[in-house]
């Protein structure tokens, strides 16, 4: 994996860019990285050998990107300039775009405010919490601040501390950013959509909420549910990538 970096509107973000052929814009999820979400679950692999060019960047906050401990500035429409911006860095006119979890919301805003710039959107691991919400912050927050593992009684908590010390991931960054400001998407912006969009989503998984759902808010939606897998588990899933890749080789 060959890092590098680009100024984002005086925000230093790390990015990938590999192979040849249309364009995949990778946006990974909340305490993640490029690293963890794309390449060490064979999304870059499996993208390089269908034939792809695969973009990534690390999110504000994460990964190789800049630690930023104010939470205004991680409103998920900032963070999709981010990814605007990583296109035009990169002279790319259109790319498909995928985002897994809190990167599914960042692809939202992304298509929503830039819908030119999308030729077609994934939206994996959430499905129609990314209108009615995802729940309470709060235990989370406390659970990055806390002094160790051990102090977190929450399990909700304790399985995001444990994902965010497993990333090696700045803790106090990843606090502001799940303090920043999370509006809901609503239906009707969702309904403006008019590219392509695949929501997959793990039958077992709480956190994202039915894909189906989800995808009859969007004129040309669709959804697959992975069976037994829940949020974490559904990441690297074969049938997961065999479906995308699908998706992208449609006309």
């Amino acid at each position: 994996m060959q890092l590098r970096h680009f100024d984002s509107d005086g925000v230093d973000i790390a990015f990938i860019d590999e192979g040849e052929g249309d364009p995949v814009l990778l946006i990974h999820g909340f305490a993640s990285n490029i690293e963890v979400n794309w390449v060490g679950t064979g999304w870059v692999s499996a993208l390089r050998r269908a034939g792809h060019r695969v973009v990534a960047l690390d999110n504000r906050g994460h990964g190789h990107s800049e630690k930023i401990y104010d939470p205004a500035a991680y409103a998920a429409s900032d963070m999709a300039e981010d990814a605007r911006r990583l296109l035009d860095h990169l002279g790319i006119e259109r790319s498909a775009v995928m985002g897994y979890s809190m990167g599914a919301r960042i692809t939202a805003f992304l298509a929503i405010r830039h819908p030119g710039r999308v030729e077609r959107a994934v939206f994996g691991g959430l499905g129609i919490n990314m209108v009615r919400g995802v729940g309470d912050p709060a235990p989370i927050v406390a659970a990055l601040e806390a002094g160790s593992l051990e102090e977190v009684p929450d399990p909700v908590g304790r399985t995001f501390r444990s994902f965010a010390e497993q990333t090696g991931s700045d803790l106090r960054a990843l606090a502001a950013c799940m303090r920043s400001s999370r509006p809901r998407i609503s239906p009707e912006l969702l309904g403006s959509l008019a590219m392509p969009v695949l929501v997959v989503v793990g039958s077992a998984d709480e956190v994202g909420g039915d894909p189906h759902l989800l995808a009859e808010l969007i004129p040309n939606g669709r959804a697959v549910s992975l069976p037994g897998r829940d949020h974490m588990k559904a990441v690297g899933d074969r049938q997961f990538k065999e479906a995308v890749i699908a998706f992208l080789r449609e006309p």
